[in-house]
């Protein structure tokens, strides 16, 4: 990598510019702790500052601090050879696409599935639960490490050591090293609202690990199933929505602390609210903030609306993003519900596949950047932000949604999937679901449950 030298022959800037009289070292000190945008500024304004911003170790350090020191070294070479690290900052920013391949699971493995839990813990893989031909339930739950290189495969192991009752469309919540179920639905139509924890998957081996535990709450929310589930920081659960007993649709909010003794949910009141729907996803964004995206609304019509729950505060605050600038419908994702919402690096969130009103289910792959869209009714900022008009110069603008090019092995449309990250953010595992099976007489779509498991690499867009 080549630094930028001092060059006696550029022209001097004025006398009274306290920047120019600072040296190269005391430049750079100070231009890696700017935000992108105001960095491309400073070198829009002499030659000599250009090349100073335009440095390669500059971007080098740019890009362990945007995106993280895993995710920039995992991510392919060829970018730092034809445009040096700031290419790779704009590759890794603009993300235009990702590339499929089916994943190995030797000869035994969970059956196919949709509705289920899939999640990792450490380097090890893992499924709970979920519903199968027939509308019948699953209890099982199955484990599997994960190798260095995952064209090598997986091999499942089933555990035998307790599972909660069998249900489909519970919420399942990593929080540190345990594991945190509340909900879902048997094949009775029974809804839950029990609450359970595996502790301790992190450590040790997870073939041995301890078994499922019924949590006494001092409180619980109603019974319910398609709700959504994620963490809310600091040994926080937040579950927000959901279909009752009697199929009304909840547009509520409740939090579980497992700080506290006994663990307590609590209902959380907001002055906004997003509506009512089940089938939606809801993804943990660090700190104390979550993103909320799609769902079944009270009259089973599909949404496309996001919202960002903010608790960093003493008053939690529900607000709806949008855009900045006015997309076309085609540069949105469509409205849908049973879909995936995984965080992936630089805290974005990668929606795929779901189903549409007419449950026809869909296969494509999308980019959210939250801190790319603008909060609708609220006065106050609830997140950091770009700029109201970002710097367009060399692409780096970002966007709120951005629609991936998938290449490779592409996998079958599908809904009610499980999805989880893998280690640095830059790939996902995609397992099970529902996709187009079959045509019955008199059925108006053909309706199949999947065991397959695919993973979506990120990589630069070869066009």
């Amino acid at each position: 990598m080549k630094v930028v030298q001092e060059d006696n022959g550029h022209n001097p800037a004025p006398a009274g510019c306290g920047l120019a009289s600072l040296s190269l070292d005391q430049l750079v000190a100070i231009l890696q702790f700017l935000p992108v945008q105001s960095l491309i500024a400073f070198g829009l304004t002499c030659k000599r500052f250009r090349e100073i911003a335009d440095s390669d170790n500059l971007w080098a350090y740019i890009c362990v601090r945007e995106w993280g020191r895993r995710a920039v070294q995992t991510w392919p070479n060829h970018g730092k050879e034809r445009g040096g690290w700031k290419m790779v900052y704009r590759q890794m920013l603009m993300l235009k696409a990702g590339s499929w391949r089916k994943v190995e699971q030797g000869d035994v493995g969970p059956a196919p599935r949709a509705s289920h839990s899939l999640y990792t813990v450490a380097d090890n893989l893992s499924v709970y639960g979920g519903g199968c031909q027939g509308g019948r339930h699953l209890d099982d739950t199955w484990v599997a490490s994960l190798p260095t290189e995952i064209s090598e495969g997986i091999v499942w192991h089933r555990i035998n050591n307790g599972s909660p009752p069998g249900r489909f469309g519970q919420s399942c919540t990593v929080v540190n090293d345990s594991i945190v179920i509340f909900g879902g639905i048997n094949d009775q139509g029974v809804r839950h609202c029990d609450t359970w924890i595996n502790r301790g998957l992190g450590s040790g081996n997870l073939y041995e690990s301890p078994a499922w535990e019924l949590v006494d709450v001092v409180t619980s929310p109603p019974p319910r199933g398609a709700h959504a589930g994620c963490c809310g920081g600091d040994r926080r659960v937040v579950i927000f929505g959901g279909i009752g007993t009697e199929g009304n649709r909840f547009g509520d909010t409740w939090v579980l602390d497992l700080s506290e003794s006994p663990p307590t949910w609590h209902d959380v009141i907001t002055s906004a609210s997003p509506p009512a729907r089940s089938g939606h996803t809801m993804t943990w964004i660090g700190g104390r903030k979550m993103i909320l995206f799609g769902g079944r609304g009270i009259r089973f019509e599909v949404l496309n609306d996001v919202w960002l729950l903010d608790m960093e505060g003493a008053y939690p605050q529900w607000v709806e993003l949008r855009p900045r600038e006015l997309q076309p419908l085609h540069d949105r994702p469509a409205p849908r519900a049973g879909h995936s919402a995984t965080l992936i690096f630089g805290e974005r969130i990668l929606i795929f596949g779901g189903e549409d009103a007419r449950r026809s289910r869909k296969g494509d792959a999308w980019v959210l950047d939250p801190k790319a869209g603008v909060q609708v009714g609220c006065g106050s900022s609830c997140m950091p932000s770009y700029p109201q008009k970002p710097f367009s110069e060399d692409k780096l603008a970002p966007r709120f949604w951005k629609k991936l090019k998938q290449l490779g092995q592409l996998p079958s449309r599908r809904s009610f999937h499980g999805a989880c990250a893998l280690g640095s953010g830059h790939s996902i595992l995609v397992f099970g679901g529902m996709v187009d099976g079959e045509l019955l007489p008199g059925a108006a779509t053909g309706l199949g449950f999947d065991a397959e498991m695919h993973m979506l690499q990120l990589v630069p867009c070869c066009t």
